[in-house]
């Protein structure tokens, strides 16, 4: 009997609706292709971030003595091929400790760096000043620009349709974390109050967005044994769904593939503290190693970037004694299979 085409149209529409499905929740087999260090010039270099831009790689992270100290900078290297890096830029705050960069491509196609001041001196009770760089070239930058409130940490960015959103959490006694969004970088207004009331101490995020702008948010929890959270929330972001994925991480860092599963990559603290490379299943509320980085120690706080067909990965460990940066490459099984 002659197949309808409208029927056949349909009958393929969910076939390949069902393929996505199943993309979203198989997870991925990994196979670590190489790591190499790439940077070690200071006493203790961590707290990455990775991007592409204009045909080059960028890394940006942290230069100190130590892990916590009075005299930490941002360091920005860029790339050509991944493998010879060259530094482009340094940012520091005169009587500051800046920390955790987060690198980003704005909607107009501007490198942009979020970092955070630890204030050696507080004033009127201010102790830390969330911060932005701009840069059209990846060597010139505008900056520093003041974003978001006195005391709360706009830990990373995520760019969805021409705007681009950051959680922040609060430094001060009263806890909480607040979502901002701005247009251009350099003006952020508040989205939304308290996303995770009550619980134990919310602070680092990472956000994803689908195509029909549902946001997914990977957030970490502190004391009391806090555990991660996966939450979910439809535009205008203001209220959201969260589940416990009964795992403690740090420094987390969420991606999507284009077939539709989440990689993220985190410090994990069961067994031996290390960077762990996790598939998050969203529709189960559940978060899976399915790869170790070599690592340990001081360790984590990666970039992700998806690029022809490679999971590439910035980190930073202690596990060769020094503090330094690391960049591994990953290739990733499609959905049901395995790495070639």
């Amino acid at each position: 009997m002659p197949i309808c085409p409208r029927l056949a149209t349909l009958g393929c529409t969910v076939l390949m609706l069902c393929a996505v499905a199943t993309a979203a929740t198989d997870a991925p087999r990994a196979r670590l292709l190489d790591v190499r260090r790439i940077w070690d010039k200071a006493r203790h270099n961590a707290f990455t971030d990775l991007t592409r831009h204009q045909g080059k790689w960028y890394c940006a992270f942290r230069e100190g003595q130590s892990h916590v100290c009075d005299t930490g900078k941002l360091r920005i290297i860029a790339s050509a091929d991944g493998q010879t890096w060259e530094p482009v830029a340094q940012m520091a705050w005169d009587g500051g400790d800046v920390r955790d960069a987060r690198l980003t491509v704005t909607a107009e196609g501007h490198l942009m760096l979020n970092g955070a001041v630890r204030l050696l001196k507080p004033v009127r009770g201010q102790t830390h000043q969330s911060v932005v760089w701009l840069s059209s070239n990846g060597t010139t930058w505008r900056g520093p620009h003041r974003i978001g409130d006195p005391n709360v940490w706009m830990w990373s960015a995520a760019w969805h349709k021409g705007v681009g959103y950051s959680v922040g959490y609060s430094t001060a006694a009263k806890r909480f974390i607040r979502l901002y969004q701005t247009r251009n970088g350099e003006a952020w207004t508040r989205v939304a109050d308290d996303l995770f009331p009550g619980g134990t101490y919310a602070n680092e995020t990472s956000l994803v967005f689908l195509p029909d702008d549902t946001c997914y948010c990977l957030l970490r929890r502190d004391s009391h044994g806090g555990t991660a959270q996966l939450g979910k929330a439809a535009p205008p972001y203001g209220q959201w769904a969260w589940s416990d994925l009964g795992v403690r991480i740090g420094g987390p860092k969420m991606v999507r593939l284009p077939d539709g599963r989440f990689l993220a990559t985190v410090r994990l603290y069961d067994k031996r503290v290390r960077t762990g490379l996790c598939h998050v299943d969203i529709q189960n509320s559940r978060l899976e190693e399915i790869l170790t980085l070599p690592s340990g120690g001081d360790t984590s706080y990666a970039g992700m970037v998806f690029h022809q067909g490679v999971l590439w990965i910035s980190y930073y460990s202690s596990h060769e004694k020094k503090t330094c940066i690391y960049l591994a490459r990953v290739e990733l099984s499609p959905a049901g299979g395995t790495p070639q």
